[in-house]
C-alpha cells in the first residue's frame, strides 16, 4: 500500500486519509474518492490530498478484519459468541451469553507477531464475562494489508477463540455461625456472584460451625453446586469445613491458592456436584481467588491443582490497607 500525498489529477479510486472540509461539504476519512468527490476538493481549491493507494495484492481493512474475525470465530453460535459486522477496519467479539473465555493464547501471539498493522487484542484467558461483554477485537490499523499476510494470519488463528457457558443454574449457600460472627454477612455479594453467572441462589442454610452440622446441610443441599462460606475462616486442610465434605461422603482436591485475597479457599465434590469452601474475603463483592474459580466450576471445567498453582502470577490481586496485619510496615523516618 502506498500513504501520502497525491495531485488531485490522481485521487481518483483512492482512499481519503484524513477528513478534510470541502467547502460546504465534509469528506470522512475512509471513504473511496470518487470522480465527483475529486471535483468537489478542486471547487474547494485543494491541489493534492493524503490518500491511501492499494497495491495488487493487497487487502481493504474491513475485508481483512472480516477474514481473521472468521477464522477466528469460524461459527460464531458454536463458540457462544457474537460477531459484528467489519467497520473501519474493526471487527469486535462479545459474549452471547455468561462464561469464561478459552483461547489459545500462543495461536493469538503468532497472529499478532505477523504485521502490527494486524491486529487481535482479547481478554485474559479464562476471564469472566456477561452477556454482551467485549471478548475481542479485530483491528487493522493501516487502510489495507497485504492478502498473504491475511491468510497467514487466518491459519495461525484458526478457532482460537471461544466461550465456555455456565453449565449450571442453581446453587446453595452453607452458612456457619459462631458466636460473635459475622452471621449471614456476604450472603448478598456472594448471590450477586452467583447471578452474574446467570445462576440462582435457590437456598441459604445457617448452621452452626461444627463439623457434624455443616455435612448434613452439604449432604441435603439441593443446588447444582454447593457453596461454603465459614464463620471462622479456614486455616488446615483438616479444619471444621473441609472435615465436613469428607463426613458428607465427598472429597476435599486442593485447599490453599495463591491468589491474595482468596488464599483460604477449598475444592472438592460430593456425589457429583462441585462443593467450594469460600474465603472469607468472599463476603465483599470485591474481586479475589474465589471469584476465578467459582466462574470455571460454573462453566463445567475442571480447576485442577496446575491450574489454581498457574494463577499466581496475576495473583495479587490488591493490598488491602485495614488488615490487621499489614504485608509491609513502613520504617519510622528519622
Amino acid at each position: 500500500m502506498k500513504f501520502g500525498a497525491v495531485p488531485l489529477s490522481e485521487a481518483e479510486g483512492a482512499i481519503l486519509a484524513h477528513s478534510v472540509q470541502a467547502g460546504a461539504k465534509k469528506l470522512r476519512k475512509g471513504m473511496w474518492l470518487g470522480a465527483d468527490d475529486v471535483e468537489t476538493l478542486r471547487a474547494a481549491g485543494f491541489e493534492e490530498v493524503i490518500v491511501a493507494l492499494l497495491d495488487a495484492g493487497d487487502l481493504h481493512e474491513d475485508a481483512a478484519a472480516a477474514a481473521i474475525a472468521s477464522a477466528v470465530v469460524p461459527a460464531p453460535e458454536a463458540a457462544s459468541l457474537d460477531v459484528t459486522r467489519a467497520f473501519t477496519g474493526r471487527v469486535n467479539i462479545t459474549a452471547a451469553c455468561p462464561g469464561v473465555v478459552d483461547l489459545d493464547v500462543a495461536a493469538l501471539e503468532a497472529l499478532n507477531a505477523i504485521n502490527p498493522m494486524i491486529t487481535l487484542a482479547t481478554v485474559p484467558p479464562w476471564q469472566q464475562m456477561g452477556t454482551g461483554n467485549m471478548v475481542g477485537t479485530v483491528k487493522i490499523i493501516s487502510y489495507a494489508v497485504p492478502e498473504t499476510e491475511v491468510r497467514e494470519a487466518c491459519d495461525l488463528a484458526r478457532e482460537a477463540l471461544r466461550l465456555r457457558p455456565v453449565v449450571y443454574e442453581t446453587a446453595t449457600l452453607v452458612i456457619s455461625e459462631i458466636d460473635g460472627g459475622a452471621g449471614r454477612k456476604g450472603e448478598e455479594a456472594i448471590r450477586g456472584r452467583v447471578e452474574a453467572l446467570g445462576m440462582t441462589l435457590d437456598e441459604v442454610l445457617i448452621v452452626p460451625h461444627r463439623t457434624a452440622e455443616i455435612a448434613a446441610a452439604i449432604k441435603a443441599a439441593q443446588g447444582d453446586m454447593v457453596l461454603v462460606l465459614t464463620g471462622s475462616a479456614t486455616s488446615d486442610p483438616f479444619d471444621v469445613a473441609p472435615e465436613a465434605l469428607r463426613r458428607a461422603g465427598g472429597t476435599v482436591e486442593r485447599f490453599g491458592m495463591p491468589v491474595d485475597p482468596g488464599n483460604l479457599l477449598f475444592l472438592g465434590e460430593v456425589g457429583g456436584k462441585p462443593v467450594i469452601g469460600l474465603p472469607g474475603c468472599a463476603r465483599s463483592p470485591a474481586l479475589n481467588g474465589a471469584d476465578w474459580v467459582l466462574s470455571r466450576v460454573a462453566c463445567g471445567l475442571k480447576v485442577s491443582a496446575q491450574d489454581i498453582a498457574s494463577m499466581a502470577v496475576g495473583g495479587l490481586l490488591k493490598e488491602i490497607p485495614t488488615r490487621p496485619m499489614p504485608r509491609e510496615r513502613r520504617r519510622p523516618r528519622g
